[in-house]
């Protein structure tokens, strides 16, 4: 793949057409408007899949809302308010500067493949997948990185049109709102692992264990024989060590008196805010930080002096490495890990999912189900 897959949707006429939502700008809930709009259609090197169903994450809000601009300091939480009662929209508020409004959000996305290019594998054709929804267009030795939902148009719709290099058939008994939970958090949290060579024996804590990325981290680092601490709201806890994590530790404690100061090989930190220097206490000397997101703050305060006297990596991840995607289709193919739907909702009600997904009541990941033909 060398070019960004268009997004034009907005011509129906006798066109076949599908029901999506599509986010007409920067805002509150009004922006997300569903919709009939045009079926997209497999061009050389693509494919059409039909969206089974759609995992929903703290990205489809942030780029609603514009969090990833520079004019940005609060949470995801606090910018929902501030949308609410003020919209404005933001040149820099989406991944990779501007988002190209209108246009269709969903970044995970289980489907099965309708139509393959001219130039396609039509054996394809029926078969189940999942998309790696995080794309280097110019291949795995750049940093440069698309994603469907953010970039261009995602899968909160019917039909969804792909790289065909993004599809990944998948074998496994697992329902279609089970495996649409994957793509963006474990991908998210496969990543960060990956890249914090978490192995066996480390201590690894890991910051809202009980989120999307948070929870899949859990078992992933557990996967590779990690020690995994978790921090999450005491209603939590109890589902966080089922999960897989060895110790708990309560969102409001005092994270240094609870664990010591240099006790921990690598923090995995997607909170930020006021708790980031905490992270930093914990780490023991030549320890690593990463982190691919802070729902809880972008600003925070770091004393260089702890970062350099502790010999400490800070490593910050967004584009996925190239062994990501196929160590996840493997891990569900050997049954290795296990996805946490914490509740469905029609796609049409996404409004009233994103209000309820930032109560933050829940433990894993909401999924929306588009109407099925």
């Amino acid at each position: 793949m060398t070019t960004k897959p268009g997004h034009r949707f907005d011509r129906v006429g006798d066109a076949p057409i599908m029901k999506a939502v599509v986010t007409t700008g920067n805002g509150g809930y009004d922006r997300l408007v569903y919709k009939d709009v045009a079926r997209p259609t497999a061009g050389p090197g693509e494919v059409v899949l039909r969206v089974l169903a759609a995992g929903m994450n703290n990205t489809e809000i942030n780029t609603r809302l514009g969090w990833y601009s520079a004019t940005v300091t609060t949470g995801t939480e606090d910018a929902a308010d501030t949308q609410e009662q003020a919209p404005s929209d933001k040149a820099d508020g989406g991944w990779n500067a501007e988002t190209p409004f209108p246009f269709i959000q969903g970044t995970d996305c289980c489907g099965r493949v309708v139509q393959v290019g001219s130039d396609g594998d039509k054996t394809l054709i029926g078969r189940r997948v999942l998309v790696r929804s995080c794309m280097r267009p110019h291949g795995f030795s750049s940093p440069e990185n698309i994603w469907m939902g953010s970039d261009f148009d995602g899968a909160f719709a019917q039909y969804v049109k792909v790289p065909a290099t993004e599809i990944f058939p998948v074998d496994c008994t697992w329902s279609d709102a089970e495996l649409a939970t994957i793509p963006c958090a474990y991908g998210t949290a496969e990543n960060m692992v990956h890249r914090a060579g978490i192995s066996a024996g480390m201590r690894v804590l890991v910051a809202g264990a009980s989120g999307g990325v948070g929870s899949a981290v859990v078992q992933l680092a557990k996967r590779r024989g990690a020690v995994v601490i978790g921090i999450a709201g005491t209603s939590k806890m109890d589902q966080v060590r089922a999960i897989g994590a060895d110790q708990v530790v309560d969102r409001g404690a005092d994270l240094v008196e609870q664990l010591g100061t240099g006790t921990v090989d690598v923090v995995v930190d997607n909170v930020g805010g006021a708790g980031f220097a905490a992270m930093l206490a914990v780490l023991k000397r030549g320890g690593s930080y990463v982190s691919s997101g802070a729902i809880g703050g972008p600003i925070v305060e770091l004393d260089m002096r702890v970062f350099y006297l502790k010999d400490l990596t800070l490593i910050g991840t967004t584009g996925w490495d190239a062994p990501v995607f196929p160590n996840l289709i493997s891990y569900i193919e050997r049954d290795e890990i296990r996805p946490l739907v914490a509740q469905t909702f029609p796609l049409s009600d996404i409004a009233r999912a994103q209000q309820v997904f930032l109560e933050k009541t829940h433990v894993g990941n909401f999924v929306l189900i588009p109407p099925q033909e």
